[in-house]
């Protein structure tokens, strides 16, 4: 188990432990607001925890920049960029990426491609 995960099940039982004491030592009466009072700001807080969760990630992707020059000849292919599977749904950007060059029937990209494999 993680330790982040020991210390949410930690505080967790803790809480409890308090609470509890808190309802025996305070009686009933006291308890039962004391009970309403933390439910409701439980649930306000669930709330806001499933509106965190349901907000969209930031994409980790792939970044490519500053690369050098390429050159192919004959059946060759030369790559300054990103080559990726044609079904790569990787978020991808490249930036001031090498010249790319071709000669004789090559293939050049100084960019991104998604080829087929």
């Amino acid at each position: 188990m993680k330790p982040s995960r020991h210390v949410v099940l930690v505080v967790s039982g803790l809480l409890v432990a308090v609470l509890a004491t808190a309802f025996v030592v305070l009686g009933w009466d006291s308890a039962d607001r004391i009970a309403t009072a933390v439910s409701a700001l439980a649930a306000l807080a669930g709330v806001g925890v499933a509106l965190w969760a349901a907000l969209p990630t930031a994409q980790s992707g792939v970044h490519v920049g500053q690369t050098g020059t390429t050159r192919a000849r004959g059946t060759g292919y030369a790559n300054s960029g990103i080559d990726a599977p044609a079904g790569d749904a990787t978020p991808m950007e490249v930036h001031r990426t090498g010249d790319a060059t071709a000669g004789d029937g090559a293939q050049a990209i100084s960019g991104i491609v998604r080829r087929p494999r």
